[in-house]
């Protein structure tokens, strides 16, 4: 894709009062209609839901942008829920980028100036960022469900029980003739001075 072509809409979220008590939302938004390759900024008080969602997908279609940025929370809960909607209007989902405004802004500081500040600052770096995503696809590949752990220390023994109760294929490597690590060679421990061996 030829990079002067990229169209990107910036939205951001109030997430109720989560990141609109302490972020001038309204300024961030104005500040990404400032930045590079930027077609369209919008604010929503919530931008994961249903109405939220429509909103991306009504802009990518009216608008032809071939790349969103999402300014709200952690990506760790809505990325999956942006780039389904990207993909669901026609949109490569891997060109939907994130920023953390609410744990990394809102909710660090009681300086609403500097939250603000901060939230402009990853909305444009997300922007840039997303200016030079390619397409990616989802594939899925054979796998085998087994684990291989690295030292018969304690630590080693009880992952490799841990993941052997979770029903995988487990090989334990010690480069030692026995294992147990530096606990096999205890005597007694505390508290209860059991053996531990």
């Amino acid at each position: 894709m030829n990079l002067s072509k990229v169209k990107t809409g910036v939205y951001v979220c109030h997430c109720g009062t989560n990141i609109a008590s302490m972020v001038d939302v309204a300024g961030v938004t104005e500040y990404a209609r400032s930045l590079e390759g930027v077609t369209i900024t919008r604010e929503y008080t919530y931008m994961c839901s249903q109405p939220g969602q429509e909103l991306i997908k009504q802009d990518i279609a009216e608008h032809g942008l071939n790349r969103v940025v999402v300014a709200s929370c952690s990506p760790l809960m809505h990325e999956p829920t942006f780039r389904r909607a990207c993909q669901e209007a026609g949109l490569n989902p891997f060109f939907c980028q994130m920023a953390n405004i609410r744990e990394h802004c809102s909710w660090v500081t009681d300086d609403r100036e500097k939250a603000t500040r901060k939230a402009s600052s990853l909305v444009a770096a997300a922007v840039k960022r997303v200016h030079y995503h390619a397409p990616l696809e989802m594939r899925q590949v054979a796998m085998t469900p087994a684990a291989l752990v690295i030292g018969g220390g304690i630590a080693g023994i009880e992952s490799a029980l841990r993941l052997a109760d979770a029903g995988k294929q487990v090989y334990l490597v010690e480069r030692e003739p026995s294992i147990g690590g530096h606990m096999a060679q205890l005597y007694k421990t505390f508290p209860t001075l059991d053996c531990s061996a």
